[in-house]
């Protein structure tokens, strides 16, 4: 069977709601934290895509038990100190820069050299700024050309608590200098600039001896050494970064409605509906509430008559990464000219998607204008596409193949997508779930 889709007409309108699965950053963090428990935590909904089998390999490989199938999963949790560290331990990240970033600051003790690995994607990206903070409490690492994977570290039995000032809003870095503050001797403060909290909040919820403080534009965390972690049971709300596909495609679409249930609306990563409601989406959040320490809701989703433009502010942006390449579609049907600026971080992904966003929207017919770091998008209102359009050779990143499948959708042609498996990374059901769009009733 190719590995590729083909689609040459646009999706019809449409009132429905749909599931989607559960939320990767959650999912992983779920699975890591899991693994430090003293007892057995058990999870719903757990998303079962590449990124997070790796996690419970990875998690296995460091001797924990784990016991899954598609609708649930145990993890008999080691205890804080109870990994089991032995000569030659390889641990595969493959294609999830959060598992081999959070990963690293649990190893911090390990008196073995492990080896990291990823796949061709994540080998390229960049460690060293988890690295060298997590050196600073007495690890060793020795990273490929200096920053990147494959990468051995060796920990040390006399952790040093650390002060650190985490200046990319990376909640990757974050959450790895999080987890090696657990094991640390005293008191680790980390100054960080806004990014997701999820391991923050997971803290907090199982009364770890975890502080924050919350400034403008930056947190101070002071994370103390452990000793034990109550198992975790989670029900894992669903994934705003996979809903952000079909929130598009829905404002794209004429005279359609969408209910997504149960969705992850964390503010931290919302950043999306900000952005979109400054364009004239209608999104509304229905039956709000806390699960766990996270913000949950129903997402309601209505066609706009009308998209304008924005000058998007950059203060938005941590809390959208991952969903810029869905909103610069909406800006190419928004009237007037989208602006978007410091986006670096972007091309530091599966892909360089600032890049891959502008080629999608030229491919399009769209008028762009790239630097390094931003990109101005000359919306028409009246776009469409009338050509053969071939998506391929974009280091598999799953949001650029789901980015294409809106844009195929939403404004026709005839497209061709390869790689369709790369979707596995994050959210394996992408295409059943467009097609209960298009045929379910």
């Amino acid at each position: 069977m190719p590995n590729k889709i083909i689609i040459r007409k646009k999706i019809n309108n449409f009132n429905k709601k749909i599931f989607i699965p559960g939320d990767k950053s959650l999912s992983i963090r779920w699975v890591l934290i899991s693994s430090l428990s003293n007892g057995v935590s058990k999870a719903q909904n757990l998303l079962m895509s590449e990124d997070v089998i790796a996690a419970l390999k990875a998690i296995k490989t460091l001797g924990v038990k784990v016991v899954y199938n598609s609708k649930k999963c145990k993890i008999y949790g080691a205890g804080v100190n109870g990994y089991k560290y032995k000569k030659g331990i390889v641990i595969n990240a493959e294609n999830s820069g959060t598992l081999g970033r959070l990963i690293l600051g649990l190893l911090v003790d390990t008196p073995e050299k492990i080896k990291l690995i990823g796949d061709k994607s994540l080998s390229k990206r960049d460690f060293k700024r988890v690295a060298d903070p997590l050196s600073k409490f007495g690890v060793n690492f020795v990273l490929k050309n200096g920053h990147g994977l494959p990468l051995t570290i060796k920990g040390s039995q006399k952790l040093k608590p650390i002060k650190f000032f985490e200046k990319k809003g990376s909640a990757q870095c974050k959450s790895s200098l999080i987890f090696a503050g657990i094991k640390a001797q005293g008191k680790t403060i980390i100054k960080a600039k806004k990014s997701r909290n999820h391991t923050e909040l997971l803290f907090r919820y199982l009364k770890l001896p975890i502080k924050v403080k919350k400034n403008k534009n930056s947190d101070l965390i002071e994370i103390k050494k452990i000793k034990e972690i109550k198992p975790i049971n989670y029900n894992i709300p669903s994934d705003i970064s996979s809903s952000a596909f079909f929130i598009a495609l829905t404002i794209l679409s004429k005279k359609s409605k969408l209910t997504i249930k149960n969705i992850n609306v964390n503010p931290t990563r919302i950043g999306i509906l900000t952005i979109l409601k400054k364009m004239g989406a209608i999104v509304s959040l229905n039956n709000k509430k806390i699960y766990k320490g996270e913000q949950i809701a129903d997402l309601v989703i209505k066609s706009p008559k009308f998209l304008k433009s924005i000058n998007c502010p950059s203060s938005l942006n941590s809390g959208a990464i991952d969903e810029f390449l869905v909103i610069f579609l909406i800006a190419a049907k928004a009237k007037g000219i989208s602006y978007f600026k410091n986006l670096d971080e972007l091309n530091k992904k599966e892909s360089p998607r600032l890049k891959w966003g502008s080629k999608i929207l030229k491919l399009m017919g769209v008028k762009v204008i790239t630097t390094k770091n931003t990109i101005k998008i000359f919306g028409n209102p009246n776009l469409e596409v009338k050509k053969k359009i071939i998506i391929k050779n974009y280091l598999k990143d799953h949001r650029v193949f789901m980015t294409s499948a809106i844009a195929a959708l939403s404004f026709g042609g005839e497209w061709h997508i390869h790689d369709k498996d790369s979707i596995k990374t994050s959210f394996p059901t992408f295409l059943k779930t467009i097609n209960k769009l298009k045929y379910e009733t």
